[in-house]
């Protein structure tokens, strides 16, 4: 059994281009400033990134006559439009088999712990709403003759709530929505990255009145770094995950973020310790998530000396091949790493395995060309038919019985392979090498349920909210995105302050936060770029990844604490103009990993225990993995406190300092029910919005 799918179809959803940019809007004054000769643009609302999430803000904020513009570092060069996996996941509520039940669903997202229960319900509720909207404006999710959507199971999804367009969901929604974006001419400006949020007012009275930015557009003799100043009284943080903290990653290359930018703002931050953690291909060749049919096809796993010698070595620690394989097809929709999953043989022992491998210096792979080795000692070799009864069924069901596993894939799913031959990959000829790597933050910026940060003002969506828990099926960040961003821009029109551009005067705060920017960065420094990346990124990659110890997070986060204070002292070095930029990144950077490194600290030292990101350590731990050989003492792992899993960790910046609280989650009531007569006022006079709040 074959699926034939014309190569015109597979190159259509593999190739996918983004649209031209229109000209660039010019300044609406100019101002000097600091010595700086500034251009001024004004907005109702300022986005910053231009992914999904944000564009979906966007476009829901013009739609309903808000003035709005997008600034992007790199127009279609963000996680959104440039990462993926076998067949990337939109995690919406399940209505083709047997309907869904919103409340389930909820109870489903937030599962893991550490998640507000009303924002779980908000993601639940509005999935259809944003299915449908997708589909509207041409994202070409597949459906069954009857009109349902075709689903599957995902990772930390029982029901099989998830659906694709393919390896390139995401850049699919970000042309659709760009497409919609152009279509109502929202003013966009590339390479143009934010670098401090500007405030006015003093304690709960304080609030967004813009933002300044360096542009490459905007570089002159009277302003050779580009400085630019958008005034407005509505930014929303959308420009995805702090991607660069760690060395071993899967985000595309430049993927900064915004924790440290909203840090310096007084922003705070909850959840920073959550975060995923996979197999994939690494930035440094083609960076991709190898979950769903990449490992459902079971491919041979092994890895390769300083001396060019293979090692079997999951053989180490699975006790029989039919164990070993069908562990490696469970990485498919267990994909993160999570610490429980080590015990009792299950498939994070993968995960275990291909980071000791990694730590022992040797390269792993996986070859589509072989089917899994025997387990020494095990007389019985692969075989489709001696499989575990989850992966027997799956398989068949699949019509998955070819002989090797590059046919079982090509047959699964023909675009996985066509994706790396885009990148001169070709995986069905020759081995794919992979490691474990850092994915996905699920802490960020703490938001309510309409995405407004404590930042009267500021809103945060997609990556850049900290909306998710421990754990989140697999699909449902790209629709937490899509729903925030549409409530963000509901709250942001309801609230009137976006509807035309900004008008006050900014040129004290401006000329003061241009002052503050130009201090931090000197050309006489001995922090170079290159050395404070490598020294994040190893710090957090060997301190912070999916296997940690009270004692090595506490010397980390020393170390961290001591960078930052040294950039502070000595400012971060530069050459071309467009380093500058770049410094103001790594000074951003720095700082969020010592935040996460602080949170991490602080919930071991309190007693946290091992769940979703990372298994922490330690030598009195209740639970203990075994392998083929024995029991694995060195990972020996605190189990979980139930009690954490009903708070989340907050952190904030004050002055130079980080300060760690918790707060419990937000509850959701399960039994009320709306009543439409009484509740419909609440909608038609905005009371819904909780404008009153001040934010």
């Amino acid at each position: 059994m074959t699926t034939d799918v014309p190569q015109e179809i597979l190159d259509a959803l593999t190739d996918v281009d983004m649209p031209r940019l229109p000209p660039e809007a010019g300044p609406s004054a100019t101002a000097r400033l600091a010595g700086v000769e500034v251009p001024i643009y004004r907005a109702g609302s300022v986005v910053v990134g231009s992914g999904a999430a944000g564009l979906r803000a966007a476009v829901e904020m013009k739609r309903r006559g808000d003035d709005v513009v997008i600034v992007s570092q790199s127009a279609w060069g963000g996680t959104s439009a440039c990462s993926g996996s076998d067949k990337q996941t939109l995690h919406t509520a399940n209505t083709a088999d047997q309907g869904d039940n919103y409340k389930a669903m909820a109870r489903a997202i937030r599962s893991g712990g550490a998640m507000d229960e009303d924002t779980a319900y908000v993601e639940a509720v509005g999935s259809s709403r944003m299915m449908a909207s997708l589909q509207f404006l041409g994202l070409p999710l597949p459906q069954d003759p009857l009109g349902g959507t075709l689903r599957y199971q995902t990772d930390h999804d029982e029901v099989g709530r998830a659906t694709s367009c393919g390896p390139r969901t995401s850049r699919l929604m970000v042309k659709v929505l760009a497409e919609e974006a152009l279509r109502l001419d929202v003013p966009f400006y590339n390479q143009t990255t934010a670098v401090k949020i500007l405030t006015e007012g003093e304690g709960t009275d304080r609030r967004v009145a813009g933002i300044l930015a360096m542009r490459a557009a905007d570089r002159m003799e009277e302003n050779p770094l580009g400085i630019a100043l958008f005034v407005s009284n509505v930014i929303v943080l959308a420009a995805g995950g702090p991607g660069e903290l760690y060395r071993d990653s899967v985000y595309p290359n430049g993927c900064f973020g915004s924790l440290g930018l909203a840090l310096e703002a007084g922003v705070e931050l909850v959840n920073l310790t959550e975060s995923q953690f996979g197999i994939g291909t690494r930035r440094e060749g083609f960076p991709w998530n190898l979950s769903g049919t990449y490992v459902q096809a079971i491919p041979h796993i092994y890895s390769v000396d300083a001396e060019g010698t293979e090692h079997h070595f999951l053989a180490q620690y699975y006790r029989s091949t039919q164990e070993l394989a069908s562990n490696v097809f469970r990485k498919g929709y267990q994909w993160p790493f999570h610490a429980t999953r080590m015990l009792d043989f299950g498939s994070s022992l993968v995960d275990l395995a291909i980071h000791c491998e990694t730590a022992a210096g040797r390269r792993v792979f996986m070859d589509f060309n072989r089917n899994p080795l025997p387990v020494p000692g095990d007389d019985l070799p692969f075989s489709l038919e001696r499989l575990d009864e989850d992966v027997r069924l799956y398989l068949g069901k699949a019509g998955a019985d070819q002989d090797m596993p590059i046919d079982r894939l090509k047959h699964m799913n023909p675009l996985a392979i066509e994706l790396y031959r885009r990148y001169k990959i070709d995986i069905a000829a020759d081995p794919l090498e992979f490691a474990v790597n850092n994915q996905h933050m699920n802490g960020g910026i703490m938001v309510d349920t309409w995405g407004r940060s404590n930042l009267a003002g500021c809103y945060a969506v997609g990556e850049a909210a900290g909306t998710h828990g421990v754990t989140r099926p697999g699909g449902a960040a790209l629709n937490a995105g899509q729903v925030f961003g549409t409530r963000a821009a509901e709250h942001i029109s309801a609230s009137g302050r976006a509807k035309g551009a900004a008008t006050g005067d900014m040129s004290g705060v401006a000329e003061a936060g241009i002052t503050a920017l130009l201090a931090a960065l000197r050309s006489e420094s001995s922090l170079t770029l290159k050395s404070i990346r490598s020294e994040v990124q190893a710090r957090m990659s060997e301190k912070a990844g999916i296997i940690c110890d009270q004692e090595g997070v506490a010397r980390a986060l020393i170390e961290a604490r001591k960078l930052n204070a040294d950039i502070r002292a000595g400012g971060v070095a530069y050459g071309r103009a467009a380093e500058a930029v770049r410094g103001v990144q790594w000074r951003h950077m720095a700082l969020a990993s010592e935040a996460v490194l602080s949170a991490l600290d602080f919930f071991i030292r309190n007693g946290g225990g091992s769940r979703g990101a990372r298994a922490i350590c330690d030598v009195e731990g209740e639970s203990l993995p075994y392998a083929n050989a024995g029991p694995l003492e060195e990972y020996r792992f605190r189990k979980e406190r139930e009690a954490h899993r009903d708070e989340q960790i907050v952190v904030r910046l004050d002055g130079d300092e980080l300060r760690l609280s918790t707060r419990s989650n937000r509850n959701f009531d399960e039994s009320a029910r709306s009543f439409f007569e009484r509740d419909w006022p609440a909608w038609l006079t905005g009371r819904i919005y909780d404008l009153g709040a001040g934010k």
